[in-house]
């Protein structure tokens, strides 16, 4: 009897640590699957800026992203059509430094929540046509959604 108590304790204590390790993984794996949709158009590279990932096309910005220490993840992106509905989002703001009057929204999870990767695979797309040259932006695929 005492060894199976022992047992169910002992499942019963790691249960909050074996969840904390896949928080962290929720935000890393998000972004590493929006990375490399964000990778995937045409004429794009990544950079770290301030530390930060950022994905660009040519010279310009079209998505920033990060992870934070707990496991979050977040991400900004330009929205000039989809951004006053992105807005209405729980999770969407506008973003800082004078960037969400042009039109850029930002997108922050908790380490327990698990972002809306086709929604974010819109939103990266949108901005990349936004940003991207128009003879590259005809040339690139529309976004597909990466859960399916």
């Amino acid at each position: 009897m005492k060894k199976s108590s022992r047992a169910n304790n002992k499942k019963a204590a790691t249960r909050g640590k074996t969840s904390k390790t896949g928080k962290k993984k929720k935000g890393k794996a998000a972004e590493a699957a929006l990375r490399a949709f964000a990778l995937g158009f045409p004429g794009t590279r990544e950079e770290f800026p301030w530390g930060d990932r950022v994905v660009k096309v040519g010279k310009k910005v079209f998505v920033f992203m990060g992870t934070t220490e707990d496991g979050g993840f977040g991400l900004s992106v330009k929205l000039p059509s989809s951004g006053p509905m992105a807005l209405l989002l729980p999770f969407a703001t506008p973003t800082g430094y004078g960037l969400g009057k042009s039109g850029w929204v930002s997108a922050r999870f908790e380490p327990s929540d698990a972002p809306p990767l086709d929604l974010l695979c819109a939103w990266i797309d949108e901005s990349y046509r936004a940003i991207a040259p128009k003879k590259l932006a005809a040339k690139a695929r529309r976004g597909e959604p990466l859960s399916g």
